[in-house]
């Protein structure tokens, strides 16, 4: 199969092995140079040409090509400063009461369900988290949690540990039918698995920006339903939240009509920019090839992988399947192997005791043949 992308748009491809977007994943030098463009001029300048209207209008093309990524308007689309901050918002605006429960996984990071628990600190409402096992969580143990006291599904689209994918869709009509809402991290797929944001049924949808969406830390971005919109009033609000933000007074506070009023405060705005830039670098050469040719690499790696007799923690199952592969190596140590592929030009990452592969869309198919190569000399 074609790669997807120039070795000059990613330069540390040309003599390493970089499988790792799970965990930061490289990007295009367009974005950098557009994030350095912006701070170098704001350092010269100031705000001769980052005024006020170009502060006013700084989520605009985040939003539009955030619109590509999700299949949606673009007055769905909010950005932020991290995925932490914007879920925040959102689990201090819905805040689940005393008799109501949050739904999540045992497995899940931390930081999807951790302000659910802040939150359940001031209202003393339940958090169920459905026991997993080696990074997986059963999805009809999932479902089989949900009540007509849910008020929140609060789930990873992607697993980080074993790369299991859910079905959304299914989810969310379940956590319809009981009045639930359902918050989805999409950090481990924005970028590397179509997402149709209105038809998955989510209420919510956020990504961190530096893992598949080969974007820059210090930026996010949030799909908000229409009707959340509507129903949702921010957790975190500023001077940027107010529908007029030029008009400074502090006596009164008005909406946005959108998803734009969870945008909240002054934030590093190149940053902004430069997620904007790596998500039109990715639409452009549009998300379903990308996740086409991730799997390519992923099933070459997975059968390279079973032919060196290593044990594969990730799932199977088609429908659950992504392009992170965890295993381990029998009698071996995680880090051990880590470190030494590292030595080789192989880049990887461990995982709880796992070892955790991730090719993106700037790997190719000899970066999983080195990677094969190089295993099966450490292993011997």
């Amino acid at each position: 199969m074609q790669k997807l992308t120039s070795k000059d748009d990613f330069p540390l491809t040309k003599n390493t092995a970089y499988i790792n977007a799970a965990n930061v994943a490289l990007m295009p030098l367009c974005s950098a140079k557009v994030i350095t463009d912006w701070q170098t001029d704001v350092a010269i300048n100031g705000c001769i040409h980052f005024n006020d209207h170009a502060e006013d209008t700084a989520f605009d093309g985040l939003r539009h090509e955030a619109a590509r990524l999700f299949s949606c308007k673009k007055e769905d689309i909010a950005g932020g400063s991290s995925y932490t901050e914007l879920l925040n918002s959102i689990a201090w605006a819905v805040m689940p009461g005393e008799k109501q429960n949050v739904v999540s996984t045992d497995i899940v990071f931390p930081s999807t369900i951790y302000p659910w628990t802040r939150v359940s600190h001031h209202t003393s409402c339940e958090i169920r988290l459905v026991k997993g096992k080696n990074g997986y969580a059963n999805f009809d143990d999932i479902i089989k949690q949900i009540d007509h006291k849910t008020a929140v599904v609060s789930i990873s689209h992607v697993e980080y540990t074993g790369g299991q994918l859910y079905d959304l869709k299914k989810l969310s009509d379940v956590a319809h039918e009981h009045g639930a809402i359902v918050v989805v991290d999409a950090t481990q797929s924005a970028g590397a698995i179509s997402i149709d944001a209105p038809a998955s049924g989510a209420d919510v949808i956020i990504s961190g920006s530096y893992k598949w969406l080969c974007g820059p830390f210090g930026a996010a971005v949030m799909y908000l339903s229409p009707a959340m919109q509507k129903k949702l009033e921010p957790g975190f609000v500023g001077f940027r939240s107010h529908k007029d933000m030029w008009n400074l007074d502090p006596s009164r506070l008005e909406y946005p009509a959108s998803a734009k009023k969870f945008e909240s405060s002054t934030m590093a705005f190149g940053c902004i920019k430069g997620l904007e830039r790596s998500i039109q670098f990715l639409c452009d050469i549009g998300i379903d090839n990308i996740q086409t040719y991730n799997r390519y690499l992923s099933n070459k790696l997975l059968d390279g992988l079973t032919a060196l007799d290593v044990n594969i923690v990730s799932s199977l199952k088609e429908e659950e399947r992504t392009s992170i592969i965890t295993c381990t190596v029998k009698n071996r140590d995680s880090m051990q192997i880590v470190n030494a592929l590292k030595q080789r030009g192989v880049v990887a990452h461990k995982r709880q005791e796992f070892i955790r592969f991730s090719p993106h869309v700037y790997n190719s198919i000899e970066d999983i043949e080195k990677t094969l190569e190089e295993l099966k000399v450490i292993i011997k």
